[in-house]
């Protein structure tokens, strides 16, 4: 069973909203990046926005300006506020957590959560 766990996700109309978080019960979450990546069938895995353990945020160019990525290193989660939301936003959305330990670079998934917005 993976150690990331997604939720939020539905179906809502266009220009609506929704709250995608994130649970982890991993100690190295506080170290991790976090980030939010999103698939449909006729796409690859693409990265929709990621924080830093600091808070430094990267967002891809077709969600910047409606998409806010955040974290709460006391509870573990991550969360995506997705406003503005556009038919094409809609795809499987996946949390990831990357992490360091020693030489090793680890890259975990969750089980993704579907965001479907109707026209």
């Amino acid at each position: 069973q993976g150690r990331l766990v997604e939720s939020g996700g539905g179906l809502v109309q266009a220009r609506g909203s929704l709250r995608l978080s994130c649970e982890t019960s991993a100690r190295v979450f506080t170290i991790a990046t976090m980030g939010w990546y999103r698939q449909t069938p006729r796409k690859e895995r693409e990265l929709v926005a990621d924080i830093t353990k600091s808070g430094a945020t990267t967002y891809a160019d077709s969600v910047k300006g409606r998409f806010t990525i955040s974290r709460d290193n006391a509870k573990n989660m991550v969360y995506l506020q997705m406003d503005s939301l556009k038919p094409e936003d809609t795809a499987v959305y996946y949390c990831n957590m990357k992490y360091q330990l020693g030489p090793i670079v680890r890259d975990e998934w969750g089980q993704g959560t579907q965001v479907t917005v109707s026209s």
